[in-house]
């Protein structure tokens, strides 16, 4: 059983947490910040073009064949992230501590019988593993004196008023709100008219609806990663052309609970407080392919290119909901609750195809300067092969509609300090994969971006290397905090904005052989 409501309505007015198997989900999974080594995060992941790092196995795996000599690395990180939202002129913010393994790799250089530097001269093993993307964050939100809610959208579903809604999720959303069917006593037929009403409306007759005002919070907490397990090849050319391979295994983790509550302020009749919590897990493995090319058309200059297949996922998605109400009737405190059925969903996703193009230019081999363009098209990513036969085609139609293709860049340089320390710096851009107009209607979300800012140096002792960076990711984004009514009776809510930084310390520890 598919949980959207409506895709329509998750493409203009994008709720924050609802459902899954719809656009969300294609670029939840599709839009990824390749991460590795503290080299590499150091100077903002800018290596399509350098190689001689495992990173580049994720982004051109041409880099594989620039190495030299064997290596082992390790790679752990230290994160904290701090957002802060603001809903109706009202802040609030929370934060979340994390500790991950972002790479582990292992790659061997195996010469050629040629001693020349003629023709083929190595081919060099890699296998290991990279962290993609990172989910974990806690969210919070919330304003007093809200004159829309949550409710307004079940009694629109109720009463028949909004022609996208897809009956067959009600037991995870209205009918929990609705006593007759098992719920909570929150929404309930009016005896004259016949028509679904909650208390919190002043008077349900009028042509605009209007609402007793009351507070509203939202809390978010998320936690998971995609990580990508590579075996990789890659051939040096005279050492001014290197070609490579990658084999991707990817891994999908990801875990999402919020809690919707909304509450009285002093003059509604009976309600007093209702709590909705959302809980989804979805993991999911994949697998790519990657072929690459770096050329050095002299030894100061290096060109590089790479293409990348979607990904191939098989996914799974567990899902519930709960309702708690209080309500104060003649009779007395009612405390109510409602528990939605337990949903298993199977369904497969496609991501879109990406390419990337680099060029660094070694400055007087005591520094260097490098930039990636990366380029994908949101807009083909595809959903496939419901659990329940479904075969996603409005979906993937509003995924066509409501995303567009987005070049991200990453810049990065590197300074030889001296003959055993090295300085690093980086930035990396990635715009929003929302359109700007779709669907008819503007999309606040077009708006929202990500900029990753990076420093870090490298020292070197002998065999072993150390490397430490430090990233700081600049996070804007906009979201409501439901699915918003669409029928024009009913007051819509105010989108929230998120402003996020996330602070990563990341060191690697390197064994060259």
């Amino acid at each position: 059983m598919k949980k959207n409501i409506s895709i329509l309505l998750l493409a203009v007015f994008m709720p924050f947490f609802m459902q899954a198997q719809d656009l969300l989900d294609a670029l939840r999974y599709s839009n990824i910040q390749v991460s590795g080594t503290a080299r590499a995060g150091g100077m903002g992941n800018a290596f399509g073009a350098l190689g001689g790092d495992f990173t580049s196995t994720s982004i051109n795996p041409a880099g594989l064949g620039v190495y030299r000599t064997s290596e082992l690395t390790v790679t752990p990180k230290f994160t904290y992230g701090r957002t802060e939202g603001n809903y109706m002129n009202s802040l609030m913010e929370d934060n979340k501590y994390n500790i991950a393994l972002n790479n582990l790799s292992y790659v061997t250089v195996i010469p050629t019988a040629s001693r020349s530097d003629v023709g083929l001269i190595s081919v060099n093993l890699g296998i290991g593993y990279n962290r993609l993307k990172d989910f974990n964050s806690n969210l919070l939100f919330g304003a007093s004196g809200v004159t829309s809610s949550i409710l307004d959208s079940w009694i629109e579903n109720s009463n028949g008023e909004n022609p996208y809604v897809n009956t067959a999720t009600y037991p995870y959303y209205d009918d929990l709100a609705i006593a007759e069917f098992g719920g909570v006593d929150l929404i309930y037929k009016d005896e004259n008219t016949d028509i679904w009403r909650s208390d919190i409306q002043i008077n349900p007759f009028d042509e605009q609806i209007q609402n007793h005002p009351v507070a509203q919070r939202k809390s978010i907490s998320r936690e998971g990663s995609i990580d990508e397990y590579n075996f990789a090849v890659g051939l040096n050319f005279n050492h001014k052309v290197y070609l490579g391979a990658t084999l991707g295994v990817t891994d999908i983790y990801y875990r999402e609970s919020s809690i919707y509550e909304e509450w009285d302020e002093g003059d509604i009749p009976n309600f007093e407080s209702l709590q909705f919590n959302n809980y989804l897990r979805t993991t999911g493995t994949g697998y790519n392919f990657k072929l690459g090319i770096i050329y050095k058309p002299v030894n100061e200059v290096r060109l590089g290119a790479s293409i990348h297949s979607p990904t191939f996922y098989d996914m799974h998605d567990f899902f519930h909901t709960e309702m708690y109400a209080t309500n104060n009737f003649t009779d007395g405190i009612a405390n109510e609750e409602a528990l939605s059925p337990l949903n298993n969903y199977d369904y497969q996703l496609h991501t879109p195809l990406r390419a990337t193009f680099s060029g660094a230019f070694v400055i007087a081999k005591k520094g260097l300067i490098s930039i990636d363009y990366e380029y994908v098209d949101y807009s083909t990513a595809k959903l496939r092969k419901g659990g329940d036969g479904e075969n996603f085609s409005d979906e993937n139609q509003e995924i066509k509609e409501a995303y567009k293709s987005v070049g991200n860049i990453r810049v990065g340089g590197e300074l030889r300090a001296t003959n055993n320390l090295s300085l690093r710096a980086g930035y990396e851009y990635y715009p929003t994969a929302y359109k700007s107009t779709s669907f008819g209607n503007d999309q606040f979300k077009s708006n929202d971006e990500l900029s990753v800012y990076s420093a870090g140096f490298g020292y070197r002792f002998g065999s072993f290397t150390f490397d430490l960076a430090y990233r700081m990711t600049d996070m804007k984004e906009y979201e409501l905090p439901y699915t918003a009514p669409v029928s024009g009776y009913y007051p819509v809510p105010e989108a929230a904005s998120f402003d996020g930084l996330t602070h990563d310390v990341l060191f690697t520890l390197g064994f060259k052989f």
